[in-house]
C-alpha cells in the first residue's frame, strides 16, 4: 500500500518558534499555505480544532476552492453539534470539493479545554458519546432510507439526509487518542487511527492495542495507522542538529506560551507545572524522560519543552536519515505519516523537494520487489494434474 503523507495548515503564519505575523484569519496566507502543500505532493492537510480557533469546516471550504486535488482532513469534536447536522455539513463539503473530505475525530483529552465549549462530561463518558455519535454519523452517510436511533447519548426518529457524500460508502474517518477508551472506540470506527510520534517499540505496542480494539469490535480489517512527527532537516547531520538545537533554544526562551495553529489555550495544561490530562501527551513526556534521542533519529526534547502540547517529537537529520526513520515506522505497520515543521510553510516545501520523494521511491521499490517475489512463487508452484490439461 502506498504511504499517505498529511501536512497541517492554519489560517495565520505562526508556530512554537515564531509569533503570529498577521490576523487570526488571513485568507491569502491560508490559500498560499494550502497550495504549498499541494505543490509539495502532500495527499491531505489536517485542519485542527481548538476552542478559540477558526471553524475548520469553513477553512476547508476556502482551501477546496483554491486547490484541485489536495485532500482535506477536518478535525472535529463530537458533542458540540448534532451528529445529523455534522453528517449533512461534511457531506455537503464533500460534494463541493469533489470527494476530498475526511474527518478526524478528536474526543478531547483536557477537561478545561472542553469546558470552554460548554462540555462538562468526564473523559470516559466523552468516549462513550463519541461511540454513539459515530454510529449516527455512519448511518446518516450510508442508510438508504430514513432511520431511527436510540443510543445512550443520541435519540432521533425518521432521519434521512438528501445530501450524501461523493465518496462511497462514506467519508473516511480518522481517530486520535492513546488511552484504552480511545483504542476501543477508534478500533471500532476508524479507517485510520492517529498516534503521536513515540519510539518504535512504544508505537508497536499502541498498534497492537488498536488492532485488539478492532478485533473486539468484530472487525476483520483493522484501521490503518498514522504517526505524527516534526522533521528537522539539514544538508548534513551536523547542520540538522544545529538547526534542531536552535529551535529548542527558541522554544525554551519563549516558554509554553508559543503559538500553534489551534491556539495556545487549546492544548496547554493549566498552570506552569501542570501535567497534561490526555494519555498521548503523557506518553510523549514519558519517552522524553527516558532519553532525548531514540532509535534512528527521534528527538523528544521539543516535547519536554512544550509540555507535549500536540504532536511535538522531531525526526532530525539529512533527508536520507529522516526518510529511513519514517520507513522504520512503515516497517512496523504505519501507512500514514503526518509531518509539519517549525517554519511551517517553507518546511512543507522542503519536505516536498527532499523528503517525500525519498520515502515514496523506497516504498514503490519494495512493492515492486514484493510483486516480483509473488510472481516468481506462482511460477515455481507445482502444476496440478487438473491445471495441466
Amino acid at each position: 500500500m502506498p504511504v499517505e503523507f498529511i501536512g497541517m495548515i492554519g489560517t495565520t503564519d505562526v508556530s512554537e518558534t515564531r509569533p503570529a505575523t498577521g490576523p487570526v484569519v488571513d485568507p491569502d496566507f491560508t490559500r498560499r499555505f494550502a497550495k504549498a502543500h499541494e505543490e509539495a505532493g502532500f495527499d491531505r492537510i489536517l485542519i485542527g480544532y481548538g476552542s478559540s480557533s477558526p471553524d475548520g469546516g469553513q477553512v476547508a471550504a476556502h482551501v477546496a476552492a483554491h486547490t484541485e486535488r489536495l485532500g482535506l482532513l477536518v478535525a472535529h469534536r463530537p458533542g458540540f453539534v448534532a451528529p445529523t447536522l455534522a453528517a449533512r455539513t461534511f457531506a455537503t463539503l464533500d460534494q463541493f470539493s469533489g470527494g476530498r473530505v475526511a474527518v478526524h475525530i478528536i474526543t478531547g483529552g483536557h477537561d478545561a479545554e472542553q469546558r470552554r465549549d460548554g462540555d462538562y462530561l468526564p473523559k470516559d463518558e466523552r468516549y462513550d458519546r463519541s461511540d454513539d455519535y459515530l454510529d449516527v454519523l455512519t448511518k446518516a452517510w450510508t442508510s438508504e432510507g430514513p432511520f431511527d436511533h436510540q443510543g445512550p447519548h443520541y435519540r432521533l426518529e425518521d432521519f434521512h439526509a438528501e445530501v450524501r457524500p461523493v465518496q462511497q460508502p462514506r467519508i473516511p474517518l480518522y481517530f486520535g487518542g492513546s488511552s484504552e477508551a480511545a483504542y476501543r472506540v477508534g478500533g471500532k470506527h476508524a479507517d485510520v487511527f492517529a498516534l503521536w510520534g513515540e519510539p518504535l517499540a512504544e508505537t508497536a505496542e499502541q498498534i497492537a492495542s488498536v488492532r485488539a480494539g478492532a478485533e473486539a469490535a468484530g472487525r476483520s480489517t483493522p484501521p490503518r495507522i498514522s504517526v505524527s512527527f516534526r522533521p528537522i532537516l539539514g544538508r548534513t547531520e551536523e547542520e540538522a542538529w544545529e538547526r534542531a538545537h536552535g529551535i529548542l533554544h527558541t522554544i525554551q526562551n519563549r516558554g509554553r506560551g508559543g503559538g500553534s495553529f489551534v491556539g495556545k489555550r487549546a492544548i496547554l495544561p493549566v498552570g506552569p507545572d501542570a501535567r497534561p490530562q490526555n494519555a498521548g501527551s503523557q506518553r510523549l513526556l514519558a519517552a522524553a524522560a527516558k532519553a532525548d534521542r531514540h532509535d534512528r533519529a527521534l528527538w523528544t526534547a521539543p516535547a519536554a519543552a512544550t509540555g507535549a502540547a500536540g504532536n511535538s517529537t522531531a525526526l532530525v537529520g539529512t533527508p536520507e536519515t529522516v526518510a529511513q526513520a519514517l520507513l522504520d515506522y512503515v516497517d512496523i505497520g504505519v501507512s500514514t505519516l503526518l509531518i509539519r515543521g517549525y517554519d511551517p510553510l517553507d518546511d512543507a516545501l522542503d519536505y516536498g523537494r527532499h523528503l517525500l520523494p525519498l520515502v515514496r521511491q523506497e516504498v514503490a521499490r519494495r512493492e515492486r520487489a514484493e510483486a516480483a517475489r509473488e510472481a516468481a512463487a506462482r511460477l515455481a508452484a507445482p502444476v496440478t494434474a487438473g491445471s495441466a490439461r
